[in-house]
């Protein structure tokens, strides 16, 4: 009832500060239940008992346009994995220098995939998530500045984005949670369509920090025990302290004769540092037979260990042990096919069903997961 009175008194105050101003509101919700199909089996959060709360959520969206090319956005989303708190996931001004040029402004979704603006908005795609391989960064959000320029290139239909910020908050490492600041992010992602056919191109760059009690604590950590040894070579080389990062990333997509194809590779580095190089690709392939559309789908996560870090440690060395387990956790081989289906039963909802079986190589282990629910906009 306290979220509910929160979300109401929010959504008020919006619409207080912009009484004279046009409001559109909007939404979109994915209701979705799933169980692992193994009892020791895990993936995406589900297990052998049937979950509902994984991946379910709901989106409340407010646009105000206040006149004069000035307008203001702001999405307010609610997880179950999260039971339903619910937060500011945009909150952004936008403003139209031109017919062509808009700036926008505030909390901003990354522009680092096809998707990034609709990862959430389970009606814009096929499957029942995006891609966890490519789109499992650690982070979604920016506060920052992006020019958004969209014109005609010949024949081809071109969107260009600029964009500018930093990011502060949690992140995954491994199995542990870091608290991360990115600074100085800056980067470009471009899209070129026509007649059912885009490219796409993205590249951003920033300096990183992660802070991890376990490897950064001034008396405990890891680090402080390797300077101890005298070994402040190796603990700058594992640290991640304002450390130079890149993301690169392409893909395609073909909408032609009720086909689907759409496909995407990236790669992420933080130099410097214990983590490893991130390299992910998918490849996605549907038909659309009127309302019904079968998928397929592979995905490969390939992150090689950084062992050239610990090379020169003794391996009798009391470091040794926990240095080459700290590199080695990084590594990851993982594949993941997908099957599943969409079913448009109303011009609003979709129906949707996906089997998912993931290889991880690097643990010997296989998981499997079946998600079926439903995605709605409104």
């Amino acid at each position: 009832m306290l979220k509910r009175k929160l979300l109401a008194a929010t959504i008020a105050a919006v619409f207080c500060g912009a009484s004279q101003a046009a409001i559109d509101i909007n939404g979109f919700a994915s209701i979705k239940g799933g169980m692992a199909l193994s009892s020791d089996d895990e993936l995406y959060g589900y297990d052998n008992d049937f979950n509902f709360k994984n991946e379910s959520l709901a989106a409340l969206q407010v646009k105000s346009d206040l006149g004069d090319k000035l307008s203001v956005t702001a999405q307010l989303l609610g997880r179950g994995a999260s039971d339903w708190d619910v937060k500011f996931e945009w909150a952004f001004f936008s403003y139209d220098l031109t017919e062509n040029l808009r700036l926008n402004a505030g909390r901003l979704r990354t522009p680092f995939y096809k998707y990034s603006d609709f990862r959430d908005v389970g009606y814009a795609y096929d499957w029942s998530r995006v891609p966890q391989s490519v789109y499992g960064l650690g982070f979604d959000n920016i506060e920052g500045a992006s020019l958004y320029h969209t014109t005609t290139l010949g024949a081809f239909d071109s969107s260009l984005q600029f964009i500018v910020g930093s990011y502060d908050g949690d992140a995954a490492i491994g199995s542990s949670i870091a608290d991360a600041q990115i600074e100085s992010i800056s980067g470009i992602a471009w899209e070129l369509g026509q007649d059912g056919y885009s490219f796409r191109m993205a590249y951003l760059v920033g300096k990183t920090t992660f802070y991890v009690d376990p490897l950064d604590n001034s008396t405990t950590g890891l680090f402080t025990q390797l300077r101890a040894f005298g070994l402040n070579a190796l603990a700058g080389e594992l640290d991640v302290v304002d450390e130079s990062s890149s993301f690169a990333g392409i893909g395609f997509n073909i909408d032609k004769n009720d086909w689907l194809i759409v496909s995407e590779v990236t790669k992420a580095v933080v130099d410097n540092s214990f983590i490893s190089d991130q390299e992910s690709y998918y490849i996605s392939i549907g038909h659309r037979f009127d309302t019904i559309t079968p998928y397929v789908s592979f995905e490969k996560e390939d992150n090689k260990a950084k062992t050239e870090i610990y090379a020169g440690v003794p391996a009798a060395s009391p470091v040794f042990a926990p240095v080459a387990g700290l590199v080695n956790q990084m590594e990851t081989e993982r594949n993941s096919i997908n099957v599943g289906v969409r079913y448009d039963f109303h011009p609003s909802a979709a129906f949707k069903a996906q089997y998912t079986n993931a290889d991880n190589k690097t643990t010997d282990r296989k998981d499997s997961v079946l998600v079926v629910g439903v995605d709605l906009v409104f």
